[in-house]
């Protein structure tokens, strides 16, 4: 690139000219978020689940109570149904 044809671009755009500001004393506004109605139903609903236990220890009790009772019976088509539908082509 020729230097002189550098010189005639930035005397076009004035890129190497500056301009000072003035102070005006002003302040512009500070940043703020806002979060919407929906975001924050979405905040209390995600807090509210994560409370929430991932195991329900009161359906594993009884399945645990039959099982040692030798009571416990499942239906093996469903199971089965359950298992291909996880596999699905």
């Amino acid at each position: 690139m020729r230097i002189d044809a550098f010189n005639r671009v930035s005397k076009l755009y004035q890129a190497n000219s500056t301009k000072k500001t003035v102070n005006t004393g002003k302040r512009g506004e500070k940043d703020r978020v806002e979060i919407s109605r929906l975001g924050q139903d979405f905040q209390v609903a995600r807090a509210a689940v994560s409370k929430v236990p991932d195991i329900r220890e009161d359906k594993v009790a009884a399945i645990r109570e039959s099982m040692a009772a030798g009571t416990y019976s499942m239906d093996m088509d469903a199971l089965a149904d359950k298992l291909l539908a996880g596999y699905t082509f």
